[in-house]
């Protein structure tokens, strides 16, 4: 049943109304900066994470986890929960090391003086340059490597912000935004699917961080977790995303990754200073 289209028109000067932005009214403004002062948590550890369990803050601590099963020890890292609900992303501390105000964000204290990245598709270049890992040499390689990574970064906030949004957080159900971004979101799936038939892996034969990034969003629809949405986008028609999401979730690494700053069940690691912290109870 089609929806009716409403009276609304767009003003002729757009005003910020606070109490408009649903479930996330409190975590979202148009303007930047910080909005009380306190200093960032530093721990021991050359890397120090400043992130949330979401899509975006798995990406990272994924990719430390792989670097550190492959023994890289200049990897290892402190976790810091950025609690976003509670503003925390607009502290003086935080806003320096990211002024988009948005996790994760990493400072490199192995570097002199420290070195400072924010956007998620940054910090994995960023680790994977630094330590020789998850990224070809090749340079067509390498370019087919950074053009899935981009389109994960364009394509995602279509699922998230777009999808994931409408279908799951707007406090009204709108037919028109949930119908348009579920179509964009299954188009996404069928390229990944399309790809993932002819390789193991996304960029090719050899896991890279086009993986460790898109997996999270993409990898986490196929496996029913993200939105509960497996059933309306018919997750299991896409047979080898499903496949590769499956491989990749049975590594170490990135079920522990995925532990890192989780906060909605008793599950996660709030914060993760040692890796003795994914032993204890």
């Amino acid at each position: 049943m089609t929806q009716t289209l409403s009276d609304y028109t767009p003003a002729k000067i757009w005003t910020w109304d606070k109490e408009s932005g649903g479930r996330f009214a409190n975590i979202n403004r148009p303007i930047s900066g910080a909005t009380h002062d306190k200093d960032r948590s530093v721990g021991e550890h050359p890397m120090q994470l400043y992130s949330l369990g979401t899509p975006n803050g798995v990406k990272v601590t994924i990719m430390l986890e792989e670097l550190l099963a492959a023994g890289h020890s200049g990897a290892e890292y402190d976790a810091w929960l950025i609690n976003i609900g509670e503003g925390d992303q607009f502290s003086s501390g935080f806003v320096e090391a990211n002024p988009n105000s948005k996790i994760p964000a990493l400072m490199d204290h192995s570097e002199d003086p420290h070195v400072r990245v924010f956007e998620s598709g940054a910090i994995l270049t960023y680790l994977a340059e630094k330590f020789g890992m998850f990224f070809p040499t090749e340079r067509a390689a390498r370019a087919e490597c950074l053009s899935w990574l981009f389109w994960q970064m364009g394509s995602a906030p279509y699922l998230g912000g777009g999808f994931g949004h409408f279908y799951a957080y707007a406090p009204m159900k709108i037919e028109y935004a949930i119908d348009r971004f579920a179509m964009e979101v299954k188009r996404q799936m069928d390229v990944l699917d399309k790809q993932l038939a002819k390789h193991e892996f996304i960029a090719g034969p050899d896991l890279t961080i086009a993986d460790l990034a898109i997996y999270p969003w993409y990898g986490a629809l196929a496996r029913g977790i993200l939105y509960s949405s497996e059933e309306f986008l018919q997750v299991k028609d896409y047979t080898h995303v499903m496949r590769w999401a499956k491989q990749l979730g049975a590594r170490p690494a990135f079920q522990r990754g995925q532990l890192v700053n989780r906060t909605w069940d008793d599950k996660g690691l709030p914060e993760r200073h040692n890796a003795s912290d994914f032993d204890k109870e």
